[in-house]
């Protein structure tokens, strides 16, 4: 059984068809990308795999559990987190307060515990404060534990929302244009960041990106999207060759 399997989702808004009959599958541990033009509606799939958006047509599923229809909530607790393009780290929190965030999606202690500090609290507290030490770690940033997120420079901030969206003991992890903004050498070690994430967490990684050596160089299938619709699918190298993309995308 595939990890994620979405079949003819769809969504409209008004007359406008922004995806139709969209279908993908993907593996355990697989690197996924999800190409395509600006406006071809990669985005809104993703808003639709975490309930952002509510598809008018079709359905998706988590490891065999379906969603569709499902809150933002209830679809982060089934194991799907996501990056954005445009960075959403809490900026004016400490570096390990945003992964916290993260881990409070599991926390155990009610509102009444919290609202009165009775020692479960401090207990669950003081166990995702090593779980997120954790995890800082691994990207290099506990040194920086303390820090206001909006001082990290810009790649780390990219790793910071990469292990914030990691807190939630995601099966899935949805990264949406991670190399927007950076330079070829942060590009190089984003490539690598995600392999290691990859390896070192056991997830699935479906993602949208217009850095073609990106692509090339880490994802292992491709779909492409253009007018909300799929365009072509399949092995990296065929699909990059592919005719129809290469004059819808690539611009030739």
């Amino acid at each position: 059984m595939a990890l994620l399997e979405v079949k003819n989702l769809g969504i409209s808004f008004g007359g406008l068809r922004a995806v139709d009959d969209f279908n993908i599958s993907v593996e355990h541990r697989q690197l996924y990308g999800l190409i395509g033009p600006n406006g071809a509606g990669k985005t809104t799939v993703f808003n639709l795999l975490t309930g952002v958006y509510k598809p008018t047509r079709g359905t998706f599923s988590l490891d065999g559990v379906v969603l569709t229809g499902k809150s933002p909530i209830e679809i982060s607790r089934a194991g799907i987190a996501r990056t954005f393009q445009n960075i959403r780290l809490f900026k004016n929190m400490t570096v390990l307060d945003n992964v916290k965030t993260g881990l409070h999606n599991h926390q155990k202690y009610t509102a009444i515990e919290g609202i009165f500090r009775l020692p479960r609290y401090f207990k669950e507290e003081a166990g995702m404060d090593e779980q997120a030490m954790d995890l800082l770690h691994v990207f290099g940033l506990d040194e920086k534990a303390d820090h206001l997120a909006c001082n990290l420079p810009y790649g780390e901030q990219r790793k910071l929302e990469i292990a914030r969206a990691l807190a939630t003991d995601p099966k899935l992890l949805l990264l949406d244009e991670p190399a927007a903004g950076m330079n070829p050498n942060e590009t190089a070690e984003l490539m690598e960041t995600i392999r290691f994430v990859r390896d070192r967490f056991g997830i699935a990684i479906l993602l949208i990106e217009h850095d073609m050596r990106l692509v090339a160089g880490i994802c292992e299938q491709l779909t492409v999207l253009n007018f909300g619709t799929e365009l072509a699918h399949g092995e990296v190298d065929e699909v990059l060759k592919d005719p129809k993309v290469i004059t819808a995308y690539l611009g030739e």
